[in-house]
């Protein structure tokens, strides 16, 4: 069974890696979309002060390749409410 389920993954990486270009362009589209709907959501859930500041740290950790600074500001938030 494992050599056989290890060929389904195999098979399934190989079609994924092949599609390349169209692969890349799909998951960069996938994620756009997504961060969109992100920053609208904390544009309708928070003050203009807040959502402003959340919008910097997300758009940072992003350039930094880390999601720290805006797991860091979102528990602030949190904390802030309590």
């Amino acid at each position: 069974m494992r050599k056989r389920t290890r060929s389904i993954l195999e098979e399934l990486n190989n079609l994924h890696a092949s599609r390349g270009d169209e692969a890349i362009q799909s998951t960069g589209t996938n994620i756009i979309e997504s961060a969109v709907n992100l920053l609208q959501r904390i544009n309708e859930t928070y003050d203009a002060k807040t959502a402003t500041e959340l919008e910097r740290r997300f758009l940072n950790s992003i350039r930094a390749g880390s999601s720290k600074k805006f797991v860091t500001g979102v528990n602030k938030v949190i904390e802030s409410k309590k």
